[in-house]
């Protein structure tokens, strides 16, 4: 199951490596290091191509394998990994199109650069990526390092009751039994931002609140008497629900370990297992402290 790693050089953005090299110490696997150089195009003079564009891609490509090489000499000596560069005139379709190629188990990429520091910000390349592929995507948080631990001690699986995360969360959970990770099951409940006159309407709210949390509760509950029916459950597995006045006041009130991924299933619209991210999942995923993992 080779993951492979879009590496984007000159940039001094290490993110990608490093979480690919914590996932690949997690499960046990190697990692594909890819950098896209834009590709030739053709033009009519004798040979078919710009030969000077042609010989700046090579030396392009050159450098960009020797950056890699060197960072994860330093990073993860440890992790089997191959570094090549490959022509390609969209980055996010042709890491796909690596991926295929090996069947690759996910694909791993960094942040946008003008994403907030230690938040997870997909950019051009992750939202293509986020909507087009039908194999997992992994997405760092900016600036992403790993622990010295390296490996992965905690996932948790964004659940919202429905079959598509009953099965996002059974895959996760065999993941984690694997591994040796513990499992957390959260759900976010976010209040409206609905403005009241005359002090009506704000205790009606906390009731309907208040039993959306129970019901989440109760299916959290009932998810996990099936996942440990089927004997398929990690040694260590919990459950919350979060709430807040946003996303990001519901995740950040939640604990999160240096060594943790978020898992996001896609939404149910998606009719072909490719990725499809509901305006919900996509709030999460922007306001995750830690890598997230979407699956189709």
């Amino acid at each position: 199951m080779t993951l492979v790693v879009g590496f984007p050089p000159g940039k001094d953005d290490w993110s990608p490596i490093e979480l690919g090299a914590t996932l690949a110490r997690s499960v046990g696997t190697d990692l594909l290091v890819v950098s896209v150089v834009p590709t030739v195009w053709p033009t009519p003079v004798a040979g078919g191509t710009d030969r000077e564009y042609e010989v700046w891609a090579e030396q392009h490509g050159a450098a960009a394998v020797a950056e890699a090489n060197a960072i994860l000499a330093e990073v993860c000596p440890d992790v089997a990994a191959v570094v090549r560069w490959t022509p390609g005139r969209s980055i996010a379709s042709t890491l796909l199109e690596q991926a295929e190629e090996i069947e690759a188990g996910m694909i791993v990429v960094g942040s946008g650069s003008t994403g907030s520091y230690g938040r997870v910000h997909p950019g051009s390349i992750g939202d293509w990526l986020l909507h087009s592929s039908h194999i997992p995507v992994a997405v760092a948080t900016h600036d992403y390092v790993g622990s010295e631990h390296g490996r992965l001690r905690r996932v948790s699986c964004a659940f919202r009751g429905d079959d598509r995360s009953l099965q996002t969360m059974e895959r996760t959970a065999a993941i984690c039994a694997d591994i040796g990770a513990s499992l957390r099951l959260v759900t976010f409940a976010v209040r409206g931002r609905t403005v009241y006159t005359a002090g009506v309407g704000v205790q009606a709210e906390d009731v309907v609140l208040d039993r959306w949390v129970d019901q989440a509760t109760a299916a959290q509950a009932e998810a996990l008497r099936l996942l440990k029916e089927s004997e398929n459950a990690p040694s260590e597995v919990d459950s919350v629900v979060s709430t807040g006045r946003s996303w990001g006041a519901a995740i950040d009130r939640l604990d999160w370990d240096r060594d943790e991924v978020l898992v996001v299933g896609s939404s149910s619209a998606s009719v072909i297992e490719r990725i499809f991210l509901g305006s919900n999942a996509s709030k999460i995923l922007r306001h995750s402290p830690v890598p997230v993992v979407v699956v189709p």
